[in-house]
């Protein structure tokens, strides 16, 4: 597809500026959060209160605000988008009332985790309760959500009634990828919600199915890391070549790469329950083994825009086998998203490579609950997750406003400060977890007072490392966010419309079976069925004893004293 300009409606302009913007906001909160908890796990601050917040206030909206509104909101603005610019504009009622549904969700979730209610950390795991409004908060953003993809649908069938043979262009093939994944993760978090967690939050019933729930959560959980991921693709495949000059490699292979997704991203959520011991080992040796299969596009996708990196380097001159690196365009301030993406595809390498580690039955054993994980967590959701949206905001915000970027020389700086941070962490998270440091602290406790029964020597480095690591990442997103702030500021002096850097393929091969998503929809419920069905089965008949309510913010109650 030739790039082109479109011009945005201004509802659809309001609507994608504030599902941007909002989470820029709310990353304040996030990613303030996360240095607070480097800096305090480090013994640097004592104090488990922050601005009013306790410990699991603050751990909470860490998670919930970077992993889930942050990318759900992204990911739908972007949606429309790519889906105004690449096939029509969607129906107006339905954008408002997504754009509705989406807001009144996520303000009534930040009430309840502002007021102390819904302090249940990112999975909210029962026993762990929360007031119903974070419940329905989250319920309300992701039927929003819903409401938006399914508007998109109609727009795409009357695209392909208009170009019959024509291939749907790769940025929609993504886009759709993407929601799909989404709505397949998101339906068993409304069974979640709707029938065991909200009866039981309201007080209508008296105890929750523990493991059920748990099995439902993550059957959305690790799906919800492709929902961050493939938007991140998209933007490789579609983009990267062009702003790196050249063009992307295979087109099929981008083709090939979403639609495996779409059956491959779901059915291998108990692999994070290896430690249950409910579970068949039979179950989790399966879901281990669908996990394994899933790198095989991330492989795909490494060679795919490395070969594109490449040809563009050669266009400019690049030549030897790592000589040719030295041509790419780090460093332009008017070509920033290169860095962005960049970056963000260099830590991803080493999320896939400690992402297979977590995957093995046997080694996960190793490293399950210890701080590899939140190393190995960083490096996905803070690394191509974070990266692609954050750079991808300044351009929708640029092009959206008709604003000039502020600071440009200064914004080159940020994703490589982050990259810097973000592997010190990583490093040193991932160095502590192999020998034994754990994955969170308790309340009042540290790992660098000798006094504290946390304390062992061989954390204390780890502990500092990764605080320094907080506060450069935390460096670089002040950074980012004076650079977002200071071209609002800015007056209007560009054509407000949407120009995507679309890169032509290199190799332009026939479609093939990734014409379209019904081959790819019917086998996703194929693996969905042998994956899930039994283990549900076992778990929802009603067997298994029900646990009561526990909050943290809830004191333990003292023993009573039993009298003779």
């Amino acid at each position: 597809m030739q790039n082109k300009r479109v011009e945005v409606p201004s509802h659809l302009r309001l609507i994608i500026l504030v599902e941007i913007l909002l989470p820029v906001l709310l990353l304040v909160l996030g990613v303030y959060h996360g240095m607070i908890q480097t800096l305090y796990r480090a013994g640097i601050i004592k104090s488990s209160s922050f601005l009013g917040l306790d410990y699991y206030q603050g751990l909470t909206l860490h998670g919930v605000v970077n992993a889930v509104v942050f990318t759900t909101l992204f990911a739908v603005a972007f949606g429309r988008a790519l889906v105004l610019y690449s096939l029509g504009e969607p129906s107006k009622s339905a954008s408002w009332i997504s754009f509705i549904l989406m807001m009144v969700g996520t303000v009534v979730a930040a009430i309840a985790m502002l007021a102390g209610k819904a302090s249940v950390l990112y999975t909210f795991y029962p026993p762990l309760q929360a007031h119903p409004a974070f419940y329905i908060g989250a319920t309300l953003l992701v039927i929003g959500s819903w409401v938006a993809f399914f508007s998109w649908v109609p727009v795409y069938l009357q695209w392909r009634r208009e170009h019959p043979g024509e291939k749907t262009p790769l940025a929609i093939v993504g886009v759709f990828s993407t929601f799909i994944v989404w709505f397949t993760a998101t339906v068993p978090l409304a069974v979640e919600i709707l029938f065991l967690i909200l009866p039981w939050s309201f007080g209508w019933v008296d105890g929750i199915n523990v493991t059920l729930s748990r099995i439902l959560f993550w059957f959305f959980g690790h799906p919800l890391v492709y929902f961050w991921l493939l938007p991140a693709y998209t933007m490789y495949y579609v983009m990267l070549p062009k702003l790196a000059g050249g063009k992307l490699y295979s087109d099929k292979a981008g083709r090939f790469v979403f639609m495996v997704f779409i059956f491959l991203s779901a059915p291998l959520g108990l692999h994070h329950q290896y430690s249950d011991p409910s579970i068949s080992a039979v179950w989790k040796w399966i879901h281990g083994i669908f996990t394994l299969g899933v790198a095989v596009p991330s492989f795909i996708t490494a060679f795919t825009i490395a070969a594109s990196l490449e040809y563009a380097s050669h266009l400019k001159g690049g030549k030897g086998l790592f000589a040719w690196w030295f041509k790419l365009p780090y460093f332009n301030s008017k070509n920033y998203l290169f860095g962005y993406f960049f970056c963000g595809l260099l830590l991803f390498l080493v999320g896939g490579v400690t992402g297979i580690i977590n995957s093995s039955l046997s080694m996960n054993g190793v490293v399950h609950n210890t701080s590899w994980v939140p190393g190995h967590f960083h490096t996905t959701l803070g690394g191509p997750t974070y990266l692609a949206f954050t750079g991808m905001t300044l351009f929708l915000v640029t092009s959206l406003t008709g604003k000039k970027l502020a600071f440009p020389r200064l914004n080159v700086v940020v994703p490589y400060l982050w990259l810097i941070g973000t592997s010190l962490f990583c490093w040193a998270m991932s160095t502590g977890g192999l020998s034994g440091q754990p994955r969170r602290t308790n309340m009042g406790l540290t790992y660098t007072n000798p006094e504290s029964p946390l304390y062992q020597a061989d954390w204390v480095w780890t502990a500092n490392i990764s605080a320094v690591a907080g506060v450069m990442m935390f460096l670089s997103f002040a950074i980012y966010f004076m650079v977002v702030i200071a071209t609002l500021m800015k007056r209007s002096t560009e054509p407000k419309t949407l120009d995507f850097p679309i890169a032509e393929p290199l190799h332009d091969e026939p479609a093939g079976a990734f014409t379209n998503f019904t081959p790819w929809l019917v086998t996703s419920v194929v693996f969905l069925v042998i994956a899930y069905a039994p283990p549900l089965m076992t778990f929802s008949d009603g067997t298994f004893e029900n646990s009561k309510r526990f909050s943290p913010e809830s004191p333990v109650p003292a023993p009573v004293e039993q009298k003779p």
